[in-house]
């Protein structure tokens, strides 16, 4: 039913799920844009994430350390992953990236579902974001207006990593001329190592800070990653700002489009894809070319 107190609140949704798929978008735009690599395996470090937050919260009972054991083992891994799997595919065509990278994140997930089987895994919101606050026109959960904050701060974080420290400057100056970083005496396959860890660590940190409002199960990797996918294209692949914009569109197309009909929530979402790369091939803030 339309009304406008269920407008507001589905807005406010599409921006909290928004602001999660910006993250997770930007994690997967930093590594192709860096390293020229289509992470099939972004949305199982989206799970790998989750889980290993809601084992340490298990543990701890502490949201903090699930937060931070969960971005810190999805970094591991995806250090790990780039050291043993990924650099030796650099040089290989891209349909041989897409499926090494789609076969890990199908072993990831297979060995989720091994530990833990196939039922959902949940986890409590920490209890100084419990509850509800009062906006004044309306009342909503707490623990989402936290979410917004908490994923700026990770946003924010990213840009100034990427955009304002030496890392960030290294990282652009290999993808114009990585021969010439290396003549320099850098080692630029140290920096790519740290990138795909950090790309891969935004996934994993939106796969635990989701938990609290969605049960994490170990196929909605799937999902997420189509839905991220779309997020890169509508905002410019290889654009970092345009993860964030394309993912605060998409949130609030799903969001508000499920208020009318959930069924087409998807439809839609793909429709405003398809404008996009009609009147902006290469998104609204992507340009010709990784970068």
């Amino acid at each position: 039913m339309l009304s406008w107190p269920n407008f507001l609140s589905q807005t406010f949704n599409g921006l909290v799920l928004g602001a999660l798929l910006a993250l997770l978008s930007s994690g997967l735009t930093i590594i192709y844009g860096t390293l020229g690599v289509l992470n099939l395996a972004h949305g199982a470090m989206f799970v790998v994430g989750g889980y290993a937050g809601v084992v340490a919260y298990q543990y701890t009972d502490s949201y903090l350390v699930a937060i931070a054991a969960g971005a810190a083992f999805v970094l591991v891994l995806g250090v790990a992953m780039e050291q043993l799997v990924i650099r030796h595919f650099y040089d290989r065509p891209d349909e041989d990236q897409i499926l090494v990278t789609f076969g890990l994140g199908i072993v990831y997930v297979e060995v989720i579902r091994f530990l833990f089987g196939s039922l959902s895994q949940s986890m409590p919101p920490p209890s100084w974001a419990a509850g509800i606050t009062s906006l004044g026109f309306m009342i909503y959960p707490t623990y989402r207006l936290a979410v917004v904050g908490i994923v700026a701060l990770a946003l924010l974080a990213l840009y100034l990593v990427l955009y304002r420290s030496r890392l960030g400057m290294i990282v652009r100056a290999g993808i114009e001329d990585s021969v010439m970083v290396d003549s320099l005496g850098i080692n630029i396959m140290r920096v790519f190592m740290v990138v795909f860890g950090i790309g891969s660590m935004a996934a994993g940190f939106a796969g635990i800070v989701n938990v609290p409002i969605a049960p994490i199960t170990p196929d909605i990797g799937d999902s997420i990653l189509v839905e991220a996918f779309v997020v890169v294209v509508i905002g410019g692949v290889g654009s970092f700002p345009g993860a964030v914009l394309g993912g605060l569109i998409a949130g609030e197309i799903l969001s508000l489009t499920s208020m009318i009909d959930p069924s087409y929530s998807q439809v839609m979402l793909f429709a405003a894809m398809t404008l996009v790369l009609v009147l902006r091939p290469h998104g609204l803030l992507g340009s010709q070319g990784r970068a």
